[in-house]
């Protein structure tokens, strides 16, 4: 069975984004969340946030609190924030393999790719 992970690269500090409150939704008629956890020291989740039995085909968002993070770290950003909640609305279209959706993210940038 396919797996779905994610990580946050703090790309303004060159570091892994611990803290960064990470919720996942199936979209249907209306998003249903399914899951919601934070980074770690690694920027990672501690395990896959869709996994095995309910890693099925279909639309998903993953809405990162990219805001949060950078309010915390201390920086002289103005708000409103340029780049606050960060969702991505990808799909799954083979339920066996391994999705990995990144994000890289700065106050002001952000980007993603489908990794591996």
């Amino acid at each position: 069975m396919g797996r779905l992970t994610t990580h946050v690269l703090d790309t303004a500090r060159g570091l892994p984004a611990a803290g960064v409150e990470i919720a996942l939704y199936r979209v249907n008629s209306e998003p249903q969340q399914l899951k919601c956890d934070c980074t770690n020291a690694d920027g990672r989740l501690d395990s896959p946030i869709l996994d095995a039995d309910e890693f099925i085909t279909g639309v998903y968002e993953l809405v990162f609190q990219a805001g949060e993070y950078f309010r915390g770290q201390n920086l002289e950003i103005s708000e409103p924030l340029f780049v606050d909640e960060v969702v991505l609305r990808f799909g799954i279209n083979d339920a066996n393999q391994h999705y990995h959706v990144p994000l890289l993210v700065s106050p002001w940038a952000y980007s993603t790719y489908r990794g591996s």
